[in-house]
C-alpha cells in the first residue's frame, strides 16, 4: 500500500446519542473522504461538551491515517471552511527507552515511595533489569483499606497506613482521576499501564483518551496490586513498614539509606516520597539537601446535592442526560483579584475524607467510587498560595503554615474525634457560624464551626472574592445549597527539592533523584508517573542493568 500521511483532527464533534461505531462514517463524511480513505483512525482525546443543554455533544481529537492525496484535500476543506474543525498534518514520536548505559551498579537502586511515580519508577527499571527495592513506610493495599475502613468508623488513626500512607500512596483514596496536563508518547505509555493493570473499565470510556478519565477510588486497590505484583514478578522488591529514617551520604555519594528496619546499601535512591512526609523533608532539610519553598494550593471543600449538579451542568433534560452519562461534573475558574479561586479534584457521586497522616491535625479531601453513585458531588476550592505568604523563613515554612491551620482544625473538630469543621458557603460570607447543617457524606461527622478561623487570611479573601462571582457563574443556584468543609491544604507540596534538570538527581547529592508530586514536579497521578519514567529512563541511561532485561512482561 502506498505509505499513510498521518492526520491530526481536532474539534470534530458527535451528538451524545449517536453510537461510536459509526464515528468512521461520520468522519470520513466531514473530512469529504470516502469511508475507504480513512485507512486507520484511533481517539485521542474525547471531552463532553455542556455548553448546549438542548443537546450534549462528544468533542473528539482523533488520529487519521490516509493517503497524501487524501491528506492534502481533507486539509484544504478543513482551511477552506472555516469552521470549527481543524485539520493538520502530525503524529506523536513514538515511545522509546534508552540505550543502557555502562556504569557498574554495586547494589539495587532504591526507590523511597511506592505512590504513583515511585510504582511506575519501579516498573521500568525491573522491566530493564535494574532489581529495584522499593522501600513502602505504610502497609498493603488491601490491610490498608481494613486501617483506612476502621478509621472511618471511628476507629483509631493508624500512624504508617492510612489515607496518605501505605501501598499506593495518597492518590489510592483520591478519587482516581487520571487527568494530566502533558500528553505525548510518555503519558500514553503510562495510561496504557495503568489500564493493562486492570484499570480499564469494561463498557467505560477508556481511560487511554477521555478528557476526565476516572477510575474510582475501588479500583484503584487492585491497578496498584497488579503493578506492584509486575515488579516483583521482573526481579524487584516491595518491602512494607520501612520507613526511611536517614540517608548515608559523603563526598562520593550516597551509600545508603538508614531505615526502621536496618540500613539498606545504595548509590541510586530515588525519592518518590508524596507531599505528606513531613518526616522525610525534615530530615532532608536537617542534611542539607537542597530544598525550597514553592507555592501550593490551600482552601476549602465544598459540597453540594448530586442532583443540583446535574440540573445546572445537563439542563432542562438532566434526567435523561443522568442515565446516559452518570452523575455530572464540574469545573469553575474565578480569575479576577489578586488571588484567582479555582475548583480542583471534582468528585461526581462523591465523599469527603480525612486527608490525615499524622495525630494532632486535620484536613479534607474527596474520592468517589467508580459508579459515581454517592447522592453528594464535592470539590476542592482553593487559591495558590505563594511563599511570601507563608509567614515564615526556611524551606519547611510552607509546611509549617499547613500544619498551623490543620492543628486548629483538629481542636475544633473535638480531640480525637475528627469530626470535620464546617459551614454552609452563604453563613460563611455573612461571618456568622451556621446554626445547623445538613446530611454530609463525610464519615466521622461534621460540625459547626467559624471556617475564618482554620484557614489563612489570604484564602479567606480569595473565598470571599470568588464565591459570589461563581454563583453568578451558575444563575444564583452554586451557593444556597453549599457547605464548604476544611481546610483543605493537601493539593500540592509546598516544597521542591532541587534537581539538575538534565541528570534529574539532587543537587546537592550526587545518586539522589528526586521525584513526583512530593518533590515538587508533579500535580497528580499521570504527571507523578510520568515524572517517575523519565527519571527511569536517566537512570538505566547512565548506569548497567544488574541483570538481562525482560523480553516480555
Amino acid at each position: 500500500m502506498t505509505d499513510l500521511v498521518p492526520l491530526r483532527v481536532r474539534q470534530f464533534s458527535l451528538p451524545i446519542e449517536e453510537p461510536e461505531e459509526g464515528l468512521p462514517d461520520h468522519l470520513a463524511a466531514a473530512l469529504g473522504l470516502t469511508s475507504a480513505e480513512v485507512v486507520h483512525w484511533r481517539v485521542l482525546r474525547k471531552a463532553l461538551d455542556v455548553r448546549d443543554k438542548r443537546q450534549l455533544r462528544f468533542v473528539y481529537t482523533l488520529e487519521v491515517a490516509t493517503t497524501a492525496a487524501a491528506a492534502r484535500r481533507a486539509c484544504q476543506r478543513s482551511e477552506l471552511s472555516g469552521g470549527p474543525l481543524k485539520v493538520e498534518q502530525r503524529s506523536d514520536p513514538p515511545f522509546v527507552m534508552p540505550v543502557a548505559g555502562e556504569r557498574p551498579l554495586r547494589y539495587p537502586p532504591v526507590v523511597v515511595g511506592s505512590g504513583p511515580a515511585g510504582l511506575v519508577c519501579a516498573y521500568f527499571l525491573a522491566l530493564h533489569g535494574y532489581a529495584p527495592v522499593v522501600l513502602e513506610r505504610g502497609a498493603p493495599v488491601q490491610e490498608r483499606i481494613r486501617h483506612v475502613r476502621c478509621f472511618d468508623t471511628g476507629g483509631p488513626l493508624h500512624p504508617e497506613s492510612n489515607y496518605l500512607f501505605g501501598e499506593g500512596g495518597a492518590g489510592t483514596f483520591s478519587d482516581g482521576k487520571l487527568t494530566c496536563r502533558c500528553s505525548g508518547p510518555d503519558a500514553q505509555r503510562v495510561l496504557e499501564l495503568l489500564a493493562e493493570c486492570k484499570g480499564q473499565q469494561p463498557g467505560k470510556p477508556s481511560i487511554l483518551y477521555y478528557h476526565r478519565p476516572h477510575l474510582g477510588s475501588n479500583r484503584l486497590p487492585a491497578v496498584v496490586k497488579a503493578l506492584r505484583q509486575r515488579i516483583e514478578r521482573l526481579g524487584g522488591q516491595v518491602r512494607f513498614y520501612t520507613r526511611v529514617e536517614d540517608l548515608v551520604f559523603d563526598s562520593q555519594g550516597l551509600q545508603g539509606v538508614a531505615t526502621s528496619a536496618g540500613f539498606i546499601p545504595a548509590q541510586v535512591v530515588v525519592l518518590a516520597i508524596g507531599h505528606s512526609a513531613r518526616d522525610t523533608f525534615r530530615m532532608l532539610a536537617a542534611r542539607g539537601v537542597a530544598l525550597t519553598p514553592k507555592p501550593f494550593q490551600f482552601g476549602v471543600r465544598i459540597e453540594h446535592p448530586q442532583e443540583l449538579v446535574n440540573a445546572v451542568q445537563y439542563g432542562p433534560r438532566h434526567a435523561y442526560y443522568r442515565q446516559r452519562l452518570g452523575n455530572a461534573d464540574y469545573a469553575l475558574v474565578i480569575h479576577h483579584g489578586t488571588h484567582p479561586l479555582f475548583t480542583f479534584c471534582m468528585c461526581a457521586g462523591g465523599h469527603i475524607i480525612p486527608s490525615v497522616s499524622a495525630a494532632g491535625y486535620f484536613c479534607t479531601n474527596g474520592m468517589s467510587l467508580s459508579r459515581r453513585d454517592s447522592p453528594f458531588a464535592n470539590s476542592g476550592l482553593v487559591t495558590t498560595v505563594p511563599p511570601s505568604a507563608f509567614g515564615g523563613s526556611g524551606a519547611l515554612a510552607g509546611v509549617q503554615l499547613q500544619e498551623y491551620y490543620e492543628a486548629r482544625a483538629f481542636e475544633r473538630g473535638g480531640r480525637d474525634a475528627y469530626r470535620c469543621p464546617a459551614q454552609w458557603a452563604r453563613d460563611f460570607l455573612a461571618q456568622r457560624r451556621s446554626a445547623r447543617l445538613p446530611a454530609s457524606s463525610y464519615p466521622r461527622g461534621l460540625v459547626s464551626v467559624e471556617l475564618r478561623e482554620v484557614l489563612p487570611p489570604l484564602v479567606i479573601r480569595a473565598l470571599e472574592h470568588g464565591l459570589p462571582l461563581m454563583d453568578r457563574r451558575w444563575q444564583g443556584r452554586f451557593l444556597d445549597q453549599a457547605v464548604l468543609v476544611g481546610p483543605e491544604a493537601r493539593g500540592s507540596s509546598p516544597i521542591r527539592i532541587e534537581r539538575d534538570p538534565q541528570t534529574r538527581q539532587s543537587v546537592t547529592v550526587p545518586g539522589l533523584y528526586p521525584i513526583g508530586e512530593g518533590a515538587g514536579y508533579a500535580g497528580g497521578i499521570v504527571s507523578a508517573a510520568v515524572d517517575g519514567l523519565r527519571t527511569a529512563r536517566a537512570i538505566i541511561a547512565t548506569y548497567a542493568p544488574l541483570h538481562a532485561p525482560a523480553a516480555r512482561d
